[in-house]
């Protein structure tokens, strides 16, 4: 039997411009840029080698997510969820003995906010930062799969019930019911997170810069001032998170005082917040990478969310820093 023959460069086109959205869906989904990547090439490769058997039965943006959707069953099918170190236990005190690492496969991991594609109106750019914001993305990862896939299809991405039931195979009455436990769990795992500004305006670039000028000085009166007074501060792989800014601060002085001379590099934004690498003094010479540093804002204009990602080796060059300063 002669084979397929290959889509043609306008139908591959057609396909290709939904990535950005679908890397959105399955980030949400999954909780990992590099899984989320892996997902959408697998549904890319599915569509294309489906794409003369489809016909044009459905839309075709319905169609990819149903494939995308499968994709990301079977991967979460594979493993347990990601969290956030506040969503593994109550924060502890700021001393050496309680940092512990978990596997990778633990925590929930940034994207960068232009993977997700830079088109659209500012309402809808709103939307897709909020809902890749650390806490929402860790709670939904509170929701049994097919309930996570109900919410995010409704609540983010706006589709109907009904479609959704028929991408899932299942009834309308169904998936309300999944998204009404759903929008219970979501909201008492994000009540948990505490309050983050929704966007940054000229005085928090401002006040941002301060920061940064007060962290690479390691002025602790400074910081002081510009930490909110319930900041919070986390280090996956550690499962290790303080809770307050005397917490914070006596980290700093304390176990995490080699951090003193460090030098903070700008990166693209990140799940909707600041983002920095963080090069610390290296014995052998210059800075080396030691995290990607995402900070949020507090609803009062202060500092009240910083978790530094540790892992380097991939988190790096996904966000264009380089792997070390002179």
């Amino acid at each position: 039997m002669p084979s397929a023959s290959p889509p043609a460069p306008a139908e591959l086109e057609q396909i290709e411009r939904h990535r950005p959205e679908l890397t959105g869906y399955c980030y949400r989904m999954l909780a990992s840029p590099f899984e989320a990547e892996d997902a959408v090439q697998e549904t890319m490769l599915r569509a294309w080698r489906s794409l003369e058997s489809f016909e044009g039965r459905s839309a075709l943006r319905s169609w990819l997510y149903k494939i995308a959707t499968n994709v990301c069953l079977d991967m979460l099918s594979a493993r347990g969820r990601r969290a956030t170190p506040m969503d593994l236990g109550p924060a502890r005190e700021p001393i050496a003995e309680n940092l512990a690492t978990r596997g990778e496969a633990t925590w929930v991991q940034p994207i960068r906010d232009d993977a997700l594609g830079a088109e659209g109106d500012p309402a809808e750019l709103a939307v897709r930062r909020e809902t890749i914001r650390l806490a929402f993305v860790a709670a939904l990862q509170h929701l049994p799969p097919r309930q996570r896939t109900a919410l995010i299809l409704c609540e983010v991405l706006r589709w109907r019930a009904a479609e959704v039931a028929e991408l899932l195979e299942t009834s309308t009455a169904s998936v309300n019911s999944a998204l009404q436990r759903a929008r219970e769990t979501v909201q008492t795992s994000e009540m948990k997170a505490g309050d983050v500004a929704d966007g940054l305006g000229e005085p928090e670039k401002e006040f941002l810069e301060r920061y940064v000028a007060a962290f690479e000085a390691y002025d602790m009166d400074a910081l002081t001032r510009l930490l909110a007074e319930d900041a919070s501060q986390s280090m996956p792989p550690y499962d290790l998170w303080l809770q307050g800014r005397e917490d914070v601060l006596a980290w700093w002085v304390g176990p995490g005082s080699e951090c003193r001379d460090s030098r903070l590099v700008a990166a693209p934004r990140a799940n909707g917040c600041v983002a920095f690498g963080q090069y610390k003094p290296d014995p052998a010479g210059g800075r080396a990478p030691w995290a990607l540093k995402l900070i949020e804002m507090s609803a009062g204009g202060r500092v009240g969310r910083l978790t530094f990602f540790l892992d380097t080796e991939r988190l790096f060059p996904l966000f264009g820093l380089p792997d070390r300063l002179s």
